[in-house]
């Protein structure tokens, strides 16, 4: 009898969950923007306590502690076996786990409904002309390729593997520096995390880096490109800092990263700037696009272009490798979390960093 009391209070605690979870979702659709800063401040006050207690091993807990808790659940499940009331508690365990994991991804989720990054750090973000984002693309080429040749290489120009553990260290306090000018950036400085098991399955998604809000963790893949590393390992830090935008967080990204002393994260952080406005600007002008990049190459910055274009090709081989149907399943399920809390352009609002590198740009002149 007490066992199914308690049976029944699993299910019940579950349930209220869930419902909380829905109407704070109803509650921050509408009336939001008057919930922050403090609901980013106490978002990040709980990243800050988990990310600080999983940081005592460099692997990411929750990669482990899933695939355990998968195997774990589905051994109980055998030994249920066709008794009623033992299928009813393994039942009322994995929803309650569930939910409570759903639970504390929805506490953070809620950022989603911040204000604008470029309010927090004062950018004025508007629409912009193809000459201006012409413009920005040039500098961002031209900054990437004085940068491409400070970066350690092998005799053929390829960037030399780093070593995962030591980057991550140092992409995990790369916001240190901003910390000090804005309060959006203040937030945990632990390493970013390996991810062993899931690291693979995540690539062939079509993901390259998560962010696993239950554990306050930024995982990345160990099988990223090179020139993309330490960028990615940005933006996946940015997400605990409370930015939960796409884009903003790969802006945030970027401002790391030339914040940064470490020539490896300068350049990613130039190489990723120069990729997202090459990629726009070839969208709306391509000759344009190709014009500007062969007059660089000719110029005096003409072997940096060389190793930048190297690097390029690089990672889209990468890239490449991952390439099945499960990128497609991985797109279409990204798409549909990000428009469920307001992103309205889904997994297009990772191209809308543009605007806020354009901004940036200006604001430099």
């Amino acid at each position: 009898m007490c066992g199914s009391l308690i049976m029944r209070v699993r299910f019940r605690v579950s349930a209220l969950l869930l419902v909380c979870c829905l109407v704070m979702r109803v509650i921050f659709a509408c009336f939001g923007t008057a919930l922050f800063p403090w609901w980013r401040l106490a978002s990040k006050g709980l990243v800050t306590l988990q990310a600080t207690l999983a940081s005592v091993i460099p692997v990411a807990v929750w990669d482990i502690a899933l695939a355990a808790g998968i195997a774990l659940a589905v051994v109980l499940l055998v030994r249920c076996g066709k008794r009623r009331d033992a299928l009813l508690r393994w039942l009322s365990w994995v929803c309650l786990v569930a939910s409570t994991m759903v639970a504390l991804f929805a506490f953070w989720a809620l950022n989603h409904y911040a204000p604008p990054l470029a309010h927090d750090i004062g950018l004025e973000v508007r629409t912009y002309t193809t000459d201006e984002l012409a413009d920005a693309t040039c500098f961002y080429l031209e900054r990437a390729a004085k940068a491409a040749p400070l970066v350690s290489r092998d005799e053929d120009g390829n960037l030399a593997h780093q070593d995962f553990y030591e980057l991550a260290r140092v992409a995990g306090s790369s916001y240190r520096e901003l910390s000090g000018s804005h309060e959006v950036f203040r937030g945990p400085q632990v390493p970013v995390k390996a991810l062993l098991l899931w690291g693979e399955p995540l690539l062939y998604s079509g993901h390259t880096g998560i962010f696993w809000a239950p554990t306050g963790e930024s995982g990345v893949p160990l099988n990223c490109p090179d020139a993309d590393m330490p960028f990615i390992m940005c933006h996946e830090a940015a997400h605990r800092l409370g930015i939960a935008d796409e884009g903003e967080a790969n802006f945030a990204a970027f401002l790391a990263c030339d914040a940064s002393s470490d020539e490896r994260l300068a350049y990613s952080g130039y190489y990723n700037a120069f990729s997202y406005c090459f990629g726009a600007l070839y969208g709306v002008d391509p000759d344009r696009a190709v014009n500007m990049v062969n007059e660089e190459a000719e110029g005096e910055l003409g072997q940096g272009v060389y190793l930048l274009f190297i690097d390029r090709a690089a990672a889209h081989e990468r890239y490449d490798s991952y390439k099945g149907p499960f990128q497609d399943v991985g797109t279409a399920v990204n798409d549909t979390y990000l428009k469920s809390f307001g992103e309205s352009s889904g997994v297009r609002s990772y191209g809308l960093v543009v605007d806020y590198l354009i901004a940036w740009h200006e604001a430099a002149l």
